[in-house]
């Protein structure tokens, strides 16, 4: 009994050490798992991090690359925008397919054997072959309809589709018609033409996510440069974030910030690299019989965080001769260095919304010269510019500037027979006392009449000049008087105030010569004769 107990005993503790040790084992399996999920949970994590960081690399390294990788793309030409008709080949599908006709072998009866012969099969044999031959002619007859069907279906598909291929090569052919006719012009220098290229360049040039793709164009012939104004991206396309890592003791990806400094420079390093890619496009993409300068304004549309309304501050504006430009190797040039080198005039703090005023504002439309202003200039009955006595202009000079917010108005002598005068305003146009000078000429307003008016503001302690004209300048001009404090008025610029402030139509002076070269600007600047 007592050696049974014992065994009993025995086996029963041999049962809990095994329960022990299958619970120990259990613990540890679990153990390990826990430890395996970890492990991968880890990896997961940290390959996440560095998968987003690597976004952000791909990220930035995209915008280091957005003016080099312009420059193997193609240029734009009319060859490669004729349109060729894109129609698929005729598919009739299984109404191209003839059906196989019914065959006799398929209907026929077996003919009896001679022992049905001598039974009756062969009066039966008959019937069966008058109505084989009955379900035969019937097949036929169907078989033939459903072909005559057929070939009407596939004449009609046939007719469909060679109306949608003359349809779209007559779109094809009417497209390139449109096209040659805008070569034509832009080989001539026609605005409209001119303007449409470049707009197709723009169009046609690829940027990273988070660009605006918003542009306007205008074409100068009597200068033969292009002013070129574009949405300039907004600082968030740089990203604030360097990296990603992953931290451990908090099991979370956090992101690593990029440094202040950092961001501002790189945003303005990109907005040289937008300029100068613009600049390297227009230019690619044009001869230099028809554009030899491009005029490049950067602007931003935000919020004024101080007045909370909607803002356009220009950032940059930048005036590239076509010579000076193609020497440049844009691929190793530092971007800021070089768009101080062309001179141009760029935000001291952009990423602080710092504006700057670009050499050209963009109201080129508005202000064009008619090109049939001269053909109609005798039939038309509004007063014409050129015709007005000295003391008439001279009134009407005062009573537009008057409109404009001068507040005194006291006139100098003059040995040009232009209009001299002292005005005064707390407009910020006049900026204080502001020397007017009016140049009612027929040709060229050349340099040396816009280098004059700073010595004539000097004598009379003028902050600010504004030079008048009947004609036109040319960007040398545009140039020195943007360096100066001096606001030139063109001709159609000085119509359209007029009819603004003074609601009076006039016809400002003659269209200014379509192969007016820029380079006018450096010579004497003598003045067209007056009519």
């Amino acid at each position: 009994m007592a050696g049974g107990r014992s065994a009993w005993e025995r086996q029963q503790a041999a049962l809990r050490r095994e329960a022990e040790r299958q619970r120990r084992e259990a613990e540890r399996l679990a153990k390990e798992r826990e430890r395996e999920r970890q492990k991968r949970h880890l990896e997961r994590q940290q390959a996440t991090a560095e998968k987003k960081s690597a976004e952000l690399e791909r990220r930035v390294a995209e915008l280091d690359q957005v003016l080099v990788a312009a420059l193997s793309a193609p240029p734009f030409t009319f060859g490669r925008s004729r349109v060729v008709a894109s129609v698929p080949p005729f598919a009739p599908g299984r109404l191209a397919v003839a059906e196989s006709a019914p065959q006799w072998e398929s209907f026929a009866p077996s003919p009896p054997s001679a022992l049905g012969r001598v039974f009756g099969g062969r009066s039966r044999y008959e019937r069966e072959l008058q109505e084989a031959h009955d379900r035969f002619d019937s097949a036929i007859a169907e078989h033939q309809a459903r072909e005559h069907q057929r070939l009407l279906d596939l004449t009609t598909a046939r007719t469909t589709y060679d109306h949608q291929v003359a349809a779209a090569n007559a779109q094809a052919a009417a497209q390139n018609a449109r096209l040659s006719r805008l070569r034509a012009d832009f080989e001539t220098g026609v605005p409209e033409a001119v303007e449409w290229v470049a707009g197709q360049v723009l169009e046609r040039s690829v940027y990273p996510s988070g660009f605006p793709r918003i542009f306007q164009v205008a074409y100068r012939p009597e200068n033969r440069d292009l002013v070129i104004e574009i949405e300039l991206p907004p600082q968030s396309v740089i990203p604030n974030v360097r990296a990603y890592k992953y931290v451990k003791t908090r099991d979370a990806i956090e992101p690593v910030p990029r440094a202040e400094t950092e961001i501002k420079k790189r945003y303005a390093t990109l907005l040289a690299c937008v300029a100068l890619r613009t600049l390297h496009e227009i230019f690619a993409s044009t001869p230099g019989a028809i554009v030899e300068a491009v005029v490049f304004n950067g602007r931003l549309k935000t919020i004024d965080q101080a007045t909370g309304k909607r803002v356009r501050p220009h950032l940059v504006s930048a005036e590239a001769e076509r010579a000076d430009f193609e020497e440049l190797v844009l691929s190793e040039v530092n971007p800021i260095a070089c768009l101080k080198r062309l001179n141009a005039l760029v935000s001291p703090n952009p990423y602080d919304l710092e504006a700057i005023e670009p050499f050209i504002t963009f109201d080129l439309k508005r202000f064009r010269f008619s090109t049939d202003m001269d053909v109609v200039a005798g039939l038309d009955s509004r007063r014409d510019l050129l015709q007005l006595s000295p003391t008439e202009f001279e009134h009407l000079v005062r009573e537009l500037f008057v409109a404009m917010g001068a507040e005194a108005w006291t006139t100098i002598p003059s040995k040009d027979g232009g209009v001299d005068a002292v005005a005064t305003s707390k407009n910020l146009f006049f900026g204080g006392v502001c020397l007017i000078q009016a140049k009612r000429w027929s040709g060229l307003v050349g340099l040396e009449a816009v280098h004059a008016l700073t010595g004539v503001m000097a004598d009379h302690n003028a902050t600010t000049g504004v030079l008048v004209t009947t004609s036109w300048f040319g960007r040398a001009s545009e140039q020195f008087a943007q360096r100066n404090r001096i606001t030139l008025i063109n001709g159609a610029e000085l119509k359209h105030l007029i009819k603004q402030h003074l609601n009076i139509d006039v016809i400002p002076g003659t269209t200014p010569p379509r192969n007016a070269r820029a380079s006018n600007n450096t010579q004497s600047g003598r003045p067209g004769p007056t009519i």
